[in-house]
């Protein structure tokens, strides 16, 4: 059987249009050449498609069963075709893409939204990961794109572009020892127990660690339990505290007297100076550079 898409739009279109003439004139074509597509098709199937007894071809209950699933294949084909073409212009078989545990919360589905938008045959995958680990996985080429924190010491492999702000803050759970004081001392911290999102490789010291004693998860969300339980203090996005009006009666943001930390941080798209970023990748990056541009 060897069955190709012109054939296939000949069939349609001979179903929608009622006759040989008709869909001749429809697609530019002689009458007889799309008589002799159709016994073609009929030969290729072993199938009678067409009882042609009168003026017009009637439509056999095969044909009526094929022609359900016609426009839908012609569509898949279609794409195909295109993903092909994509392929060969330099389009990559996968876009890998890692969020930062904290940035879960975000609308970084906004950029998988522009980039499906534009490459609509593209698998994406999203991972989310410690700001450690989402690093790694840049680094040895398991991610091709990250959304992360900027980083206090850039690899020289890194590139990236600037694209917010996110604030983080202090909070303890209501009933914890530390939400009791109108202000927190350095030494209180210190000795107090920090719940962390940290790298799963304990070997990697965690990055926003300011407690001897500590805990360690690999996302936010378990992070977040873990601190409204009373087990420990914490930093978490501020924008999480705001689309979750029950954090906010269960957690008590920490006023820290001694001390100001760093917690207002640059997110950042970021790349390896040594991947081969595909044709995806490269839009993403240059739709944001864009953007930054216009906005200046």
């Amino acid at each position: 059987m060897n069955i190709n898409q012109e054939q296939l739009t000949v069939f349609k279109t001979v179903m929608e249009t009622g006759s040989f003439s008709a869909a001749a004139r429809k697609l530019g074509k002689v009458p007889s050449a799309i008589s002799m597509s159709i016994a073609n098709l009929e030969i290729d199937l072993n199938l009678q498609l067409f009882q042609r007894i009168g003026r017009e071809p009637v439509p056999t209950e095969q044909a009526q069963t094929l022609y359900e699933r016609t426009e839908q294949l012609l569509i898949e084909m279609n794409q195909w075709k295109q993903h092909a073409l994509a392929l060969s212009s330099g389009l990559e078989s996968e876009l890998n893409i890692v969020i930062v545990s904290e940035l879960l919360h975000t609308r970084w589905t906004d950029y998988v939204v522009l980039v499906e938008q534009q490459f609509p045959e593209l698998q994406i995958n999203v991972f989310g990961a410690p700001q450690e680990d989402a690093q790694q996985m840049l680094l040895d080429g398991s991610a091709q794109l990250a959304l992360m924190f900027e980083r206090e010491q850039l690899d020289a492999r890194e590139q990236f572009v600037e694209l917010k702000r996110e604030v983080l803050i202090p909070v303890a759970a209501k009933q914890h020892v530390l939400s009791q004081y109108d202000q927190v001392s350095f030494e209180q911290i210190l000795n107090s127990r920090q719940i962390v999102v940290a790298s799963r490789d304990r070997n990697i010291k965690p990055e926003l660690l300011y407690s001897r004693h500590y805990w360690r998860t690999d996302n936010h969300h378990s992070a977040c339990s873990m601190i409204q339980q009373g087990l420990g203090w914490g930093v978490l996005p501020q924008e999480m505290l705001k689309k979750q009006p029950n954090l906010q009666q269960n957690l008590q943001v920490l006023n820290l007297l001694d001390f100001t930390p760093k917690f207002e941080y640059f997110i950042d798209l970021v790349w390896s100076r040594e991947s081969n970023l595909g044709t995806a990748a490269h839009f993403l990056i240059n739709h944001l550079r864009n953007q930054r541009k216009s906005s200046k």
